[in-house]
């Protein structure tokens, strides 16, 4: 018997081939006007006067507190969302509750958030003339103009990429398997690691490559809460802005270029995944 083609892929393959071609062109050049073109821009100011100056910049102690201080808020802000985006994910798509879509709105709310403003609200919460920033003052508690902040900003920024990758692909999965494992006698944190979690483990990690990129980059937030203390609060998007101000155009670009780097490395490791697990992630969101 004959598999008859989807009318999608028939209308697809009856376009004109001038169509097609226009598309593709089109998009690539898109991509190379608008990703490449920068990409080895950035590369080449950072290396415009050699390779001596670009290094002396990225070892001068304000860039390495920048670059520590942007490991350290990663490495605390993103294995926060991933517990949070776990049990958000788990909360939507395997239970029925009231507020659920008041949860899902919240969210959401990031993404159609200005950054400044998400940094304006913890300025107004735990500032000095914040709302509970004279009792935090008591006890010798300060959160801005710290990392501290700049942790908490980072994860209200970035807390939706994790649980956004997974409420979907859990949703399509359905509750069938976790039914059946309690059935059988699993309680309730030993399906979660035998039968939830494998499933969406690929997926889950593909959102921790998307929020591990977007805090290590993350600008509009962590500027407002950070003081712009060189050597203390700066992040590397911050060091970034004031050598550029300082007309360090050299050292900007060379701090921009490890940015760059890194944002390479994201995207490697998650095409990497599509290629090597996309069958199980393609499996997982079947399933």
């Amino acid at each position: 018997m004959t598999r008859r083609a989807s009318p999608a892929k028939l209308n697809v393959r009856s376009e004109p081939a001038w169509l097609r071609v226009l598309l593709i062109a089109i998009s690539v050049a898109f991509i190379v006007v608008m990703l490449v073109l920068p990409l080895i821009s950035v590369f080449a100011e950072a290396l415009a006067k050699g390779f001596a100056p670009y290094l002396a910049t990225i070892i001068d102690s304000d860039a390495l507190a920048a670059i520590r201080l942007t490991l350290l808020v990663a490495v605390i802000a993103v294995p926060l969302n991933l517990v949070f985006g776990l049990c958000a994910a788990w909360a939507v798509a395997k239970f029925d509750f009231r507020g659920k879509s008041l949860l899902i709105t919240l969210i959401d709310l990031p993404f159609s958030v200005s950054p400044v403003i998400s940094g304006l609200i913890y300025v107004l919460l735990f500032g000095a003339r914040g709302w509970l920033g004279p009792v935090l003052d008591e006890y010798g508690i300060k959160i801005i103009f710290t990392a501290t902040g700049l942790v908490l900003a980072t994860i209200f920024v970035t807390f939706p990429f994790i649980a956004r990758e997974l409420i979907p692909l859990m949703l399509e999965q359905g509750s069938e398997e976790e039914e059946a494992a309690i059935s059988l006698g699993a309680g309730g944190f030993q399906t979660f690691l035998r039968v939830t979690l494998p499933n969406v483990a690929w997926g889950l990690l593909y959102g921790v490559l998307l929020c591990n990129a977007r805090a290590m980059g993350e600008f509009g937030a962590v500027s407002v809460v950070s003081g712009h203390i060189r050597g203390k609060t700066n992040t590397m998007p911050l060091h970034v802005e004031i050598l550029y101000n300082e007309y360090d155009f050299v050292g900007a670009f060379a701090v921009a270029s490890l940015l760059a780097l890194l944002a390479l490395v994201t995207l490697v490791c998650k095409s990497l995944l599509e290629w090597k697990f996309g069958d199980r992630l393609a499996a997982g969101a079947k399933h």
